[in-house]
């Protein structure tokens, strides 16, 4: 080799640690940044001399060349990645089912002073008031008020869910464009760091973006991601273009992303559909696939809001609105069965069905004094507003037998036992979650011990190969300026 060879090697390995010092430097500066992978320079001897061939000098070994980059690595582990989304799309199902379920449970607000049980309670005592005192007009008129405050009391529970159902409809529908235009950035990403590929970069940083972009869309639906490295050229590294789907519990994972042709689909906008005057989700697809039942978000909301299955409403929401319209239905048609059979007028508006009598129920008397509390007409008898009090403590035939109070009571009961699990699995799902993060933080963040200590390695090899400059510099300086003068 020629003595400048010596140069060269020094010049090489002051390029390459300060390559390295710039990465450290990089890394340093991005410790705080969201979604940050560190990343790491891989030296590489370079070939050593002579190579073989016919040509090659005869000498008793093989003298390296010096250092250069291999290549500039993220410190990530893929596996790691595929555990955290997957916990994400349980947490993400998990937290939007807690927050929906803790809506209705506020809503119900039992036991309190201004849920249905409290209104229940008023209408019982002012009709066990009226039996003892079946002559007191004002005994009555309480009755009405209870009344009217009963049926309105219904009606905004029932008109209130009805309303959430509708935010959660919309949620879907905004949580589906936010995914869709995350679709769009990943097609994006995954033509720029083709480009870089193909030409041997590391698109570093491109593949944090996207990453980024994949956790925050593995809450939203379920997914897995393949990589394809077919454009990266041989002895390159990269982690190639990726290919997104959607995991779907009842068949074949249906692309989104395509890493390969560079081809989307979309999620489509919710279809709809309507059974017993409720509008609730019939499918929500992407390439014709109902993707629905893939955990995450959109499905929670689903799940929360309303959907049909087999020619039935399912879901959180609806089957709770379906309890209390027969829970109202049970209520007027009792009253008003035995109202009516003492020959008085109907105390609640006629109800076609239990189907939405929860917002329906009324009361249509106007007149205190119309109200009935004997059965046979006598003004000191109060056998029928007891009787009419007995309907909430009896068994009633419109819930299967179950008294009206009792009725409630499972409700209330169910919506927090929901509530509680649902809870519960967002606390588990979370924590499992959190530690899969943590292992991936304890390999991928950018720990600023660990920075400050290969930045001193870094500077000690940069100064060390100044010095090497500095010694070749000086035998050159030997060679051209002091040999060859003896005879002069």
């Amino acid at each position: 080799m020629s003595t400048f060879r010596g140069l060269e090697m020094s010049r090489q390995a002051l390029s390459v640690q300060q390559s390295a010092l710039y990465t450290t430097g990089h890394n340093i500066s991005n410790a705080n940044t969201p979604g940050f992978t560190r990343q790491r320079v891989n030296m590489q001897a370079m070939s050593a001399y002579p190579t073989p061939g016919m040509n090659s000098p005869h000498i008793r070994g093989q003298v390296g060349t010096g250092v250069e980059v291999g290549s500039v690595q993220r410190i990530r582990n893929q596996f790691l990645d595929t555990q955290f989304r997957s916990e994400n799309a349980s947490v993400g199902y998990w937290s939007e089912r807690t927050a929906a379920l803790s809506r209705m449970e506020n809503l119900l607000n039992e036991p309190s002073d201004t849920g249905i049980e409290a209104a229940m309670s008023d209408f019982w005592s002012a009709l066990q008031e009226a039996a003892k005192d079946p002559e007191h007009h004002g005994a009555r008129a309480v009755i009405l008020q209870s009344g009217k405050a009963l049926a309105d009391t219904f009606n905004h529970i029932s008109s209130s869910m009805n309303t959430i159902r509708t935010d959660l409809q919309k949620e879907a529908e905004n949580t589906i464009d936010r995914a869709n235009a995350m679709i769009d950035q990943l097609e994006s990403i995954n033509a720029q760091i083709k480009k870089l590929e193909t030409h041997g970069y590391n698109a570093n940083d491109l593949y944090d973006r996207r990453d980024n972009i994949l956790d925050e869309l593995s809450e939203i639906v379920n997914i897995e991601v393949e990589y394809d490295g077919s454009h990266i050229p041989a002895g390159r590294q990269g982690e190639g273009a990726a290919t997104v789907k959607v995991i779907i519990a009842d068949g074949e994972p249906v692309t989104l992303v395509n890493g390969v042709t560079g081809e989307t689909q979309k999620i489509d906008a919710p279809e709809y559909t309507e059974i017993d005057g409720m509008k609730v989700f019939e499918s929500i697809n992407v390439g014709g696939v109902d993707i629905t039942s893939s955990q995450g978000t959109i499905q929670s909301y689903v799940h929360a809001s309303g959907y049909a299955e087999n020619g039935e409403v399912k879901g959180a929401y609806p089957e709770v609105l379906e309890k209390l319209d027969n829970l109202a239905y049970a209520i007027v048609k009792s009253f008003n069965d035995l109202h009516e059979g003492a020959g008085g007028e109907p105390f609640f508006g006629e109800l076609d069905g239990a189907a939405g009598a929860a917002g329906k129920i009324a009361v249509t008397l106007e007149n205190y004094k119309d109200i009935i509390v004997s059965s046979d007409g006598n003004t000191g008898n109060g056998d029928l507003a007891r009787a009419l009090a007995n309907i909430f403590t009896e068994a009633n035939e419109e819930l299967d037998n179950t008294s009206i109070n009792s009725y409630l009571e499972a409700i209330i009961g169910e919506v927090g036992v929901d509530t509680r699990h649902a809870m519960t699995m967002l606390d588990s799902t979370a924590t499992l979650q959190h530690q899969v993060n943590n292992q991936r933080q304890s390999i991928s963040a950018v720990s600023l011990d660990e920075e400050m200590t290969n930045m001193i390695k870094f500077q000690h090899a940069y100064n060390a190969a100044a010095r090497g400059m500095t010694a070749m510099d000086e035998l050159i300086d030997t060679i051209i300026n002091r040999m060859g003068l003896v005879g002069r």
